[in-house]
């Protein structure tokens, strides 16, 4: 089994949509994948979360969700708004190896990468260090905004990742504006120096919208090989970037 966690900068960034788009991309190199959100919040009983998103733009439906909060909050938050200690981490990491007959599993986070699930100030990293064994192929893509802002974002949450054994191996923008503006084009160039990898992803906005026939037929043109893809980041940030002004050599 091969693990792909996707995390985020912060809530709002594209985490739901992007693992839509590594599911589609599973999918249709006919793989079996699952998709797993340990902790939902901000959703009632029986509404529709991140997961049904995630069939709704797929038509996957091998989806798990272990624990959900109704109200919007971290989910430690919600929990303690409960009197309730927040899910054991033994038991969501069982939950998960319980998935390892499926090629691929794919597991999202809440909200940011350092949001904590319960009491214990425990979270998305040491979910990971609990499910992680030898044979375990883990991979990390973190998902970031492009506006001004996004590098500190992106280097403050990258640092605590690598500190704790979970550096991450994949950039993905999650939410590429139409009309992209001077602090998106440049932040093209910079953001695999700040977040420690590379750029492999970029997801256009309103990607969410598209009906899943399209998008699952414009998926793989958003992820580069390394994610199942065929994006050429490469050639995006040459056409996308703002290149640096010529210095004008003194006379």
């Amino acid at each position: 089994m091969r693990l792909i966690v996707v995390t985020g900068t912060g809530t709002g960034v594209g985490k739901t949509v992007t693992t839509a788009a590594l599911a589609a991309c599973t999918l249709r190199a006919g793989q079996r994948v699952a998709v797993v959100k340990p902790v939902q919040t901000g959703v009632l009983a029986g509404e529709p979360g991140d997961l049904a998103e995630v069939q709704r733009l797929t038509g996957l439906a091998d989806l798990h969700e272990y624990v959900r909060y109704t109200e919007p909050l971290a989910p430690a938050t919600a929990a303690r708004r409960l009197g309730e200690p927040g899910p054991g981490l033994a038991e969501l990491a069982a939950r998960i190896a319980a998935l390892a007959d499926r090629d691929l599993v794919i597991v999202e986070g809440a909200g940011g990468a350092l949001v904590r699930f319960n009491d214990r100030d425990e979270g998305l990293r040491e979910l990971v260090a609990a499910v992680r064994r030898p044979d375990l192929e883990v991979r990390v893509v973190l998902v970031t905004g492009a506006a001004l802002g996004v590098l500190h974002d992106t280097a403050a949450t990258a640092a605590v990742l690598a500190a704790r054994s979970l550096a991450p191996d994949a950039l993905v923008v999650g939410d590429w504006p139409a009309e992209p503006g001077l602090a998106e084009r440049c932040n093209l160039l910079d953001l695999p120096s700040y977040g420690g990898a590379p750029l492999q992803g970029v997801i256009p906005h309103g990607a969410g919208v598209l009906k899943p026939p399209d998008f699952a037929e414009r998926a793989a043109g958003w992820l580069t090989p390394a994610l199942g893809g065929s994006f050429d980041a490469t050639e995006f940030v040459r056409a996308h970037a703002v290149p640096l002004p010529r210095k004008e050599i003194p006379r």
